[in-house]
C-alpha cells in the first residue's frame, strides 16, 4: 500500500502565508505525478497545481502567481507554497499522488487533507 502524509496547514490571516508537504510513502515502484486539489464548503474539488516527476507543472488559473508546487523526488515530497492568501483560498487541500507501486501496477492515492483557512 502506498500512503500520503501531510501537514502544514492551520489559520492564517489574509495576505499571510502557508507552505504544505505532501509525503509518499509505502510499496512505490516510482511516483509519476503529484498534486494539490482543494474543496472549499459547498463546492466541488478542484485542481490547484501539478508537478510530473521531470517537474513539469500545472496551475489552475486562480493561483497562478500565488503559490509555487515543488518536488523532492528523492523523498517523494511535493510542497506547495502559498503567498498573499486570502479568505478565498479558505479549502481542505488534498494531495493526490499517481505512479507505480512495488508490482509495477498503476496507482493512485489521495491524502486525507489538511485545512486552510485564511481570516479576513
Amino acid at each position: 500500500q502506498v500512503h500520503l502524509v501531510e501537514s502544514g496547514g492551520g489559520l492564517v490571516q489574509t495576505g499571510g502565508s502557508l507552505r504544505l508537504s505532501c509525503a509518499a510513502s509505502g510499496s512505490i515502484f516510482t511516483i509519476t505525478a503529484m498534486g494539490w486539489y482543494r474543496q472549499a464548503p459547498g463546492k466541488q474539488r478542484e485542481l490547484v497545481a501539478t508537478i510530473t516527476r521531470a517537474g513539469s507543472t500545472n496551475y489552475a488559473d486562480s493561483v497562478k502567481g500565488q503559490f509555487t508546487i515543488s518536488r523532492d523526488n528523492t523523498k517523494n515530497t511535493i510542497y506547495l507554497q502559498m503567498n498573499n492568501l486570502k479568505p478565498e483560498d479558505t479549502a481542505v487541500y488534498y494531495c493526490n499522488a499517481e505512479g507505480r507501486d512495488t508490482l509495477v501496477k498503476y496507482l493512485e492515492v489521495w491524502g486525507q487533507g489538511t485545512l486552510v483557512t485564511v481570516s479576513s
